[in-house]
């Protein structure tokens, strides 16, 4: 299994200040250097972390892969078609929301996602849509032509106790297995940390984790190297 690391979250530090410390894209070299499969970053409406200044130059110096995270709006199509990610991630986005809050819902938008697939095509940019563990939203992400779907982990790493944790496990387990028999490739992402990613990573059919805000959060303690070496032994159980 694979691990994307988003430095999203590193921004956010640098924006408490209004300053230049830290750069999300030195801690997007330092990842790479660490052992990151490629970088993550959601450059949102209202920049309130990654900026435009980040995504270009994320794009310029990385080495692995580029995972732009996006809301499906003309100004963000038309960034993502000059920067030439590796791939875009489309997501909802609420004003006044902390952070990503749910799945999009693909089935309500199968004619206009299809079409923003289409133009990402185009510039042979993979995409991939994020989307709750719901067989219905899965079966509508197939038929955009998607290449990839991310299962949104929020349910399950928020679970409050064991129980609730082991049917949302399952929820993602079942929901990998449709998607793949759709042909769709598979990741995931949201809310995973050094503890609750473990049983995710033994699901097969997952590709690659997304992981962004407990690697950013362990690297106060033990720096940002270590912090992602650490996930990286975990995820691909080295």
């Amino acid at each position: 299994m694979k691990l994307s690391v988003n430095v999203d979250h590193v921004a956010t530090l640098r924006e408490a200040r209004g300053g230049l410390e830290p750069d999300p894209v030195t801690a997007a070299h330092i990842a790479e250097l660490a052992g990151a499969d490629g970088i993550v970053c959601h450059l949102r409406e209202d920049r309130r972390h990654i900026n435009d200044r980040d995504l270009r130059l994320l794009r310029e110096t990385i080495k692995t892969k580029l995972d732009l995270e996006m809301a499906a709006t003309e100004e963000m199509i038309k960034i993502a078609i000059e920067t030439l990610p590796d791939l875009v991630t489309l997501v909802p986005e609420r004003r006044l929301e902390r952070t990503t809050e749910r799945g999009l819902n693909v089935v309500d938008q199968i004619p206009y996602l299809s079409d923003v697939v289409l133009e990402m095509h185009k510039h042979d940019i993979k995409v991939s849509l994020f989307v709750d563990p719901d067989p219905k939203q899965v079966e509508a992400a197939a038929k955009t032509g998607a290449d990839f779907i991310e299962i949104h982990t929020g349910e399950y790493a928020n679970a409050r106790n064991e129980k609730a944790q082991y049917e949302e496990l399952q929820k993602i387990k079942e929901i990998a297995k449709l998607a793949r028999r759709l042909g769709l490739g598979v990741n995931a992402g949201h809310g995973l940390n050094y503890l609750n990613v473990i049983p995710i990573t033994k699901i097969e059919e997952i590709e690659e984790l997304s992981i962004g805000h407990a690697i950013v959060a362990r690297a106060i303690f033990v720096g940002f190297e270590r912090a992602v070496r650490e996930m990286v032994r975990i995820v691909k159980g080295i």
